[in-house]
């Protein structure tokens, strides 16, 4: 059966949000895994585990933990690349799923970016989760879901 693991120390409310309802709505197990405590909803196919405070701790744990065919949410492209080694789908909270064919890019950029920073030049954040962005990640994740259905 698939899992969904969540890089939960990371994600949005709002996108974790529209996962509880996803688990419980297609009974699939979803996991978030976090460097500290979360309050979940109370179901059967909804969990947390909480790993040690320190660097990658959590992604380290979700990598060792994913198998082929899960799905695991993130914006960690690094993790996401790791993931789709293993066979695994990766999916950021914007709704952008990261693919074989995109993410030696994403890695690239993201290299690139952190240069820029270490130089001293402000890069500036990510903007905050818009309501296109929820929905672009609900259509994603539904994608998923339905294709995940009917494999079993």
């Amino acid at each position: 059966m698939t899992t969904i693991w969540v890089d939960a120390d990371a994600c949005p409310t709002v996108i974790k949000e529209v996962l509880y309802r996803a688990a419980d709505r297609t009974e699939t197990p979803l996991v978030l895994v976090a460097n500290q405590a979360l309050r979940t909803p109370p179901s059967r196919f909804i969990r947390s585990v909480q790993v040690e405070k320190g660097f990658d701790i959590a992604d380290n744990e979700i990598v060792r933990r994913v198998e082929a065919g899960d799905l695991v949410i993130t914006a960690d492209i690094p993790l996401a690349s790791e993931v789709i080694e293993k066979s695994g789908v990766a999916l950021n909270p914007r709704g952008e799923l990261y693919t074989p064919e995109n993410i030696r890019q994403r890695l690239n950029m993201r290299d690139f970016m952190d240069t820029l920073r270490s130089s001293g030049i402000q890069t500036g954040g990510p903007a905050a989760i818009s309501q296109q962005d929820r929905q672009m990640f609900a259509n994603e994740l539904d994608k998923f879901l339905q294709r995940s259905k009917s494999k079993r």
